[in-house]
């Protein structure tokens, strides 16, 4: 059955680097390889390049035909509606082989779905991976998307949040060096990453009494200062502004580390906020490594993300899977679905 893809609520998936694995697991996504149906009242639009596509839909050896897309279009089975940008130096580009040029495209890819969802055209940014490299050597001052988007939407504060079905993560910091973490703490960013954390779990998740647990950075949480005094002298000052700010919520912590994770995988907290990367990353990726979600709090738009990279050494290939985008896209649409809730 046809549908209209000009309403507001429409869901755009940005096609990533066009030299990695995101318009593989595009073309899988509409071929039906996934949990993914489309629904007819939450248009799904793919922005990008269709001769990139069409190229990822035979070596895939998938049957979607990659159409162009214009407001107002009907989208029909078996079409991957595509709005597309013009990146004329994508001719000589090579799978696995990320350049400037690869870089433009992606980083133009971005800018037209900020501009869309800036004006209320669309509801919700779902990123396929992008290169880092050939951002920069776009001449693009970002180190990734994230702060990429922040910039497009003048954001000061962002936090990743990485969102699975029996687990969610948030991190204060992110991709620092381990011995530089302890430095980078302070009570002021713990305390906007758990505000930031509420908003999103009442907004965005549907949970109207977010209970959230707070983890130590040391083992055994310091263990009354033996093993470390970050959790008296900046972990807990952080939880006691938070509390005076939310005393709605249930935040609770901080927590020895190597049991707070469980207790949240067995249903006991809604998210946990995590110190550094791979304190909350290791068990994440151990329950979600296929269909955990990336998303960025603080944005005044709704994103998430694949979980994973470009994958350049399967690129072309036809090797990669859809999981995490499908489970991207799903979460986008529960997402505005609650957001909308929420205003109304």
């Amino acid at each position: 059955m046809p549908t209209t893809a000009n309403s507001a609520q429409t869901l755009y998936i940005t096609m990533g680097c066009p030299a990695g694995i995101g318009p593989e697991i595009i073309v899988r996504l509409f071929a039906g390889e996934t949990q993914w149906c489309p629904d007819p009242t939450w248009p799904t639009v793919v922005v990008g390049d269709l001769g990139i596509l069409q190229q990822a839909a035979q070596v895939t050896k998938t049957q979607v035909r990659p159409t162009p897309w214009q407001p107002g279009r009907n989208i029909t089975a078996g079409e991957i509606p595509v709005l597309q940008v013009d990146s004329p130096d994508l001719h000589d580009l090579k799978w696995g082989q990320p350049t400037a040029a690869s870089g433009r495209a992606m980083a133009r890819y971005i800018e037209q779905v900020v501009a869309l969802l800036s004006s209320g055209q669309g509801s919700a940014l779902i990123t396929c991976p992008i290169s880092k490299y050939s951002l920069q050597a776009a001449g693009y001052p970002y180190p990734g998307h994230t702060e990429m988007l922040a910039a497009l939407t003048d954001t000061r504060e962002v936090h990743m949040m990485m969102a699975g079905p029996r687990l969610k993560v948030v991190l204060v910091t992110i991709h620092e060096a381990l011995q530089r973490v302890p430095t980078l703490l302070c009570a002021e960013k713990i305390n906007a990453c758990i505000g930031q954390t509420h908003t999103t779990l009442q907004r965005d998740f549907g949970c109207a009494t977010p209970r959230i647990a707070v983890a130590g950075l040391n083992p055994h949480g310091g263990e009354q200062g033996l093993f470390g005094d970050e959790e008296t002298r900046i972990i807990q000052p952080a939880m006691e502004a938070a509390r005076r700010a939310l005393p709605q919520a249930e935040l609770s912590g901080p927590w020895p580390p190597d049991t707070v994770f469980y207790q949240a995988a067995q249903g006991k907290f809604d998210a946990v906020i995590a110190m550094y990367h791979d304190q909350g990353l290791i068990p994440f990726k151990l329950l979600h490594f296929t269909d955990g979600v990336n998303v960025t709090l603080g944005l005044p738009i709704i994103r998430t993300s694949v979980d994973h990279g470009t994958a350049y050494d399967i690129a072309g290939k036809g090797l990669a899977k859809a999981d995490s985008l499908a489970a991207a896209l799903v979460l986008a649409q529960n997402m505005a679905a609650n957001r909308t809730r929420h205003e109304c």
